[in-house]
């Protein structure tokens, strides 16, 4: 009859065994890679094609830098890499189902910070695929509405004065105005009540608890914010 210790150990080999099993990738082939990214089920698996995916497209771009080449070569391998980074956008999607990391929102972040002037566009030009005819202007076009947008997001912070935060609130007296009125008027219920309360003690600490609540007091500060409106208007 077995130890309870060897039972133990039998059940974690097991154990270990079974989560290999699991990890294990489900292509023996590592260069057999599946037409639709969905189809593959296993992280390491989707890991792994996105790196050949990143291999090629970095090969692409490499050899998409030489201008001497015939323009249809660059339009073709231009082709290609867009294809390939299509293609790399499904497995960083897969990667994130299967419980990886979002590489999509971590290359979009990289882009922004980079300042890409391509990061709105689903079709990129790389090398010498930037010099055809056409593609320059282009370009410029769209970094010019980059600095555009870029400019007009920091003028609108610039523009910014106190009042937008807050700040000068209280310059013009209005405020200060309500809340002393609000307060004599608040003073006023007060006494009022102490007036009309009993001599008895019980009925005195009664009237203490019942002070005005947040909403009389919320009441008469927007009847005296009217009234001084009103007044600043002339009506």
């Amino acid at each position: 009859m077995a130890r309870p210790a060897e039972k133990a150990r039998s059940m974690l080999n097991k154990w270990v065994a079974l989560r290999e099993k699991g990890n294990t990738p489900a292509f023996n082939n590592r260069n057999k890679r599946p037409h639709l990214a969905s189809e593959c089920q296993h992280l390491a698996d989707a890991e792994r094609f996105r790196g050949q995916i990143i291999r090629e497209i970095t090969n692409g771009i490499a050899k998409i830098q030489n201008p001497a080449l015939p323009e249809h070569e660059i339009r073709d391998l231009n082709d290609e890499i867009n294809r390939k980074m299509r293609e790399k956008w499904h497995w960083n999607r897969r990667i994130r189902e299967l419980g990886g990391l979002d590489f999509n929102a971590i290359e979009k972040q990289r882009q922004i910070e980079e300042g890409d002037t391509q990061q709105h566009q689903g079709y990129r030009y790389f090398g010498a695929a930037k010099d055809l005819p056409g593609v320059k202007e282009l370009l410029a076009k769209e970094e010019e509405k980059l600095q555009k947008k870029s400019l007009q997001h920091g003028d609108a912070h610039k523009n910014l004065t106190p009042d937008y935060y807050g700040w000068r609130d209280e310059e013009d007296g209005v405020l200060l105005e309500l809340e002393t009125l609000a307060t004599k008027q608040m003073d006023q219920v007060y006494k009022k009540r102490r007036i009309n309360q009993n001599d008895d003690t019980e009925s005195k600490n009664d009237d203490y608890l019942a002070v005005p609540t947040q909403q009389d007091m919320a009441q008469i500060l927007l009847e005296q914010k009217k009234r001084a409106m009103l007044l600043q208007f002339g009506l």
